[in-house]
Formats: C-alpha cells, sequence, structure tokens
C-alpha cells in the first residue's frame, strides 16, 4: 500500500500537494469500506469533498461529511469499525475514537507514522488525519441523487443534488462562527455551473442554527446573499484555502466584487 499511496503523487510536487493526494486516496478507502457495508442509503454524501470527488472540485479537503437520510441499521462506533478494518485490510496503521453523544457524530482518523514513510515528513510524530462526521438531525429538503463514481474504486453514492449541496454551503458561507475559504472557493464553484440553490433546505438550515427562519424566496435571495458578502473578511479566506487549491492563482478570486457578481448568478 506505501507504493500505492507513493503513485498518486509526482516527485516534483509539492511537499502540500503531496499530502494532500496521500489524504484523498485515504478518503476513498473509506468511502469504499462504506459502500462495500451498504451505507450509503442510511448517509448521503455532503460538503466540499463530495463535490469533489463526484464533480471534479479543483480544491483537496480534510473532511467527509455526510448527513443521516435513515437510522434504520445506522450505529457509528459499527461504521468506525468497518472503515479501521478496510484501513487494516489495506495494511494501513491506522486510530481513530469515535465520538456518538452529540447530534454531530463525528471520528479523526489517525495515521501515525505514515509521513514519515512516505518520505513526506522527518517526524515519525506527526500525523495524517482525516475527519469524519455524520449529521444526525440535518435540516429538512435536502434532494437525493446516486452517482457512479470511478476514482480508485468503482462505487455507487448517494449524495444531495448540487441544489441541495449549494444550500448547505451557503449556510456554511454565512453561519460558520469562523471565516471557511473552502466554503467561498466551493460557492464560486456552484455559481460557475449555474447552480440554483435549493431554498426550502435553506431556510430550513438557517433556522435550526439561529431559531427562525429569514423567508428566503426567489424574489430576495440577491438581497440577502449580497448583505451577507458585504460582511466577509476575504483575506482571512484566502489564507484558509490556500493549502487546499491546485492552482494557486486562483487566490485571486477572492475579491468581494468578483463574489457580489457570482452570487448574482444563483439568484
Amino acid at each position: 500500500m506505501i507504493e500505492v499511496l507513493r503513485q498518486q503523487y509526482k516527485n516534483e510536487m509539492a511537499a502540500e500537494d503531496k499530502v494532500n493526494r496521500v489524504r484523498e486516496f485515504l478518503q476513498m478507502i473509506a468511502l469504499k469500506a462504506l459502500y462495500e457495508k451498504d451505507y450509503f442509503g442510511k448517509v448521503a454524501f455532503t460538503g466540499g469533498t463530495a463535490l469533489r470527488v463526484l464533480y471534479g472540485l479543483r480544491r483537496f479537503s480534510e473532511d467527509l461529511d455526510f448527513s443521516l437520510i435513515s437510522k434504520n441499521g445506522y450505529d457509528f462506533k459499527q461504521l468506525n469499525e468497518e472503515i479501521m478494518r478496510e484501513f487494516k485490510l489495506n495494511g494501513l496503521k491506522a486510530d481513530s475514537k469515535p465520538k456518538a453523544e452529540k447530534t454531530v457524530h463525528s471520528m479523526t482518523i489517525k495515521f501515525p507514522g505514515l509521513l514519515n514513510e512516505l518520505g513526506l515528513s522527518a517526524f515519525k510524530e506527526q500525523n495524517l488525519s482525516i475527519k469524519f462526521e455524520v449529521d444526525t438531525n440535518p435540516p429538512k429538503g435536502g434532494k437525493l441523487e446516486n452517482t457512479v463514481v470511478n476514482k480508485a474504486f468503482i462505487l455507487n453514492i448517494t449524495h444531495f443534488d448540487l441544489p441541495s449541496l449549494l444550500a448547505t454551503k451557503l449556510h456554511a458561507c454565512f453561519f460558520r462562527k469562523y471565516t471557511k475559504g473552502r466554503d467561498f472557493y466551493d460557492l464560486l464553484w456552484h455559481a460557475g455551473k449555474g447552480v440554483k440553490p435549493n431554498l426550502p433546505l435553506l431556510n430550513n438550515a438557517i433556522e435550526q442554527t439561529q431559531g427562525r427562519s429569514p423567508g428566503i424566496t426567489k424574489d430576495n435571495l440577491k438581497k440577502f446573499l449580497i448583505d451577507k458578502i458585504e460582511k466577509v473578511d476575504f483575506e482571512a479566506a484566502k489564507k484558509d484555502v490556500e493549502r487546499f487549491l491546485e492552482d494557486k492563482s486562483e487566490l485571486k478570486l477572492f475579491k468581494k466584487e468578483i463574489f457580489e457578481a457570482a452570487v448574482s448568478g444563483v439568484c
């Protein structure tokens, strides 16, 4: 498996790109475990990693995000065991501590010594990790699709459709407690594809976290988004997203006027 991981990158790549590509292959192994153990149908793939795996988004991601769609047969600790078993079968040492006490079930999977073994770090104690989260009480209104993916493995993945993914991304952009540039990069990607947001899901997501629905409609969506963009710190956003970009020149896009024009296209 070490040789397979080395094949994911080229020697001339920057160090952070090599790490990103190794992490991405590990993410695909985790997705393979979910597919083989029939967890798609219980959970739906969401977030930026879903955009990359399913649609070719040009940025890397640390997280695997899911929404629970059926409680029937869902057991987060068992899910964790299945994923860890898959890594072990592939000859990889991995550690995780599943946390299922809160609404969002989470685990951080660490691969101790892997970066050192690959020659990507001089320090044996430096960890490579993947964060895995399942929202067990997602807002209502998400629409599901199934897509066959051929990326490292052939998998059939249940996921939110693009309008629903955009709705959750808009919620993350403007209601997260801190500025996450990866969210805003994904917003630009959606805008470039001409995707319109799933408004019922967006309203439900905002109501769930803010206590009341903003009543967003097609008529007031543009004003809502422009008002929110006015308050964004795009310098902080650039710092967050830079290490995940395949093409660093795309940082030039992080300007208020570009985002204002972009959101006008999703309205």
